[in-house]
């Protein structure tokens, strides 16, 4: 069962916004939202292109492209590939860096003639002091309503080990980035674990003010006629509607363990599945690969939501949450 707190904190989020009479509407880490439809990192750039080819303010949010201190220009290519049903991808993290970030894209994203809403930054770091120079940054800005902290990059200091991998090291992010901002912090976290509870409770532990879930799965793809793989890095994250079950089912798990709010991501096509994630126990639902394949894939489900909300008769999304 879902924690009380959470749906208690959700519901006063939403009054204290004044959105009682909004069906779609919902709260994250007490911040609302007008609905749970969320473009995933990765997937959205800083919201430019989108906007010049639909209103974006009718997002709930969007996490940005993952933000690191110094700018990257990405792993080698070719460094995607499709795959029916999904995707591989092993992009590297390209970006401009934190203080390009900073100059030049949040300005533009606090315009209200642009999107003029609180901006999930996602943040991804290779130590802890990275973390933490990043999280005191966009902690700081106004524009920034949360931070999305990616803990699927190598420990350059632990072995190379991905921080996501082991509770103690999700954890000793957690705390470097609660040490230096007072803004929510949203640990997102990596399917590719034994026991994605045991992360969870222990970024929980550490103070975490919610967790986002899953992170892409590790695949690979190999090309016939050269006998190589297609990825120059051989394996790659995986997303896309075929990891849509495997997400649902961590989701369900992490949101039964924990008392801090959950956004369920991983193969988020349609409003049924953003129904059926919050269903699941997420109070919010990025949408990832989907926005890739059709660039108006969140603004048609955040449009379908209603009629299949008749169809299943439900009157408020809130009211869904966490009932499986």
């Amino acid at each position: 069962m879902v924690a009380q707190n959470v749906v208690r904190d959700l519901q006063a989020a939403i009054e204290t916004a004044g959105q009682t009479d909004n069906r779609l509407a919902t709260a994250l880490c007490g911040v609302a939202l007008d609905n749970p439809v969320i473009p995933a990192s990765g997937t959205f750039g800083y919201g430019r292109e989108f906007a010049a080819l639909y209103d974006i303010r009718m997002l709930g949010s969007f996490s940005f492209k993952g933000t690191t201190t110094e700018p990257r220009v990405g792993n080698p290519t070719p460094r995607i590939a499709e795959t029916p049903c999904g995707m591989l991808n092993s992009v590297g993290l390209q970006n401009p860096g934190m203080e390009a970030v900073l100059t030049d894209e949040l300005p533009w994203i606090a315009d209200p003639a642009n999107f003029g809403k609180p901006v999930m930054a996602n943040i991804s770091g290779y130590s802890l002091e990275e973390y933490a120079t990043l999280a005191a940054a966009f902690g700081a800005r106004p524009e920034v309503g949360w931070l999305e902290v990616n803990i699927s990059c190598p420990n350059v200091h632990g072995g190379g080990m991905a921080f996501g991998t082991s509770p103690e090291a999700a954890a000793s992010v957690c705390a470097a980035v609660k040490a230096v901002t007072d803004k929510p912090v949203i640990m997102k976290l990596s399917p590719n674990v034994t026991d994605i509870v045991q992360i969870a409770k222990a970024c929980e532990a550490a103070g975490a003010d919610g967790i986002a879930l899953i992170n892409t799965l590790l695949g690979m793809r190999i090309n016939l006629k050269s006998r190589r793989p297609i990825i120059a890095n051989k394996v790659a994250g995986f997303s896309g509607a075929a990891v849509f079950p495997v997400a649902l089912r961590m989701v369900w798990q992490v949101a039964n363990a924990v008392q801090v709010p959950v956004v369920g991501l991983g193969g988020v096509t349609c409003a049924r599945d953003v129904i059926e994630m919050m269903m699941a126990g997420a109070v919010a639902v990025e949408v990832g690969t989907a926005n890739l394949i059709e660039p108006f894939a969140c603004k048609r489900i955040i449009e379908e939501l209603p009629q299949v909300m008749d169809e299943l008769g439900i009157e408020k999304l809130t009211d869904v949450i966490g009932v499986a």
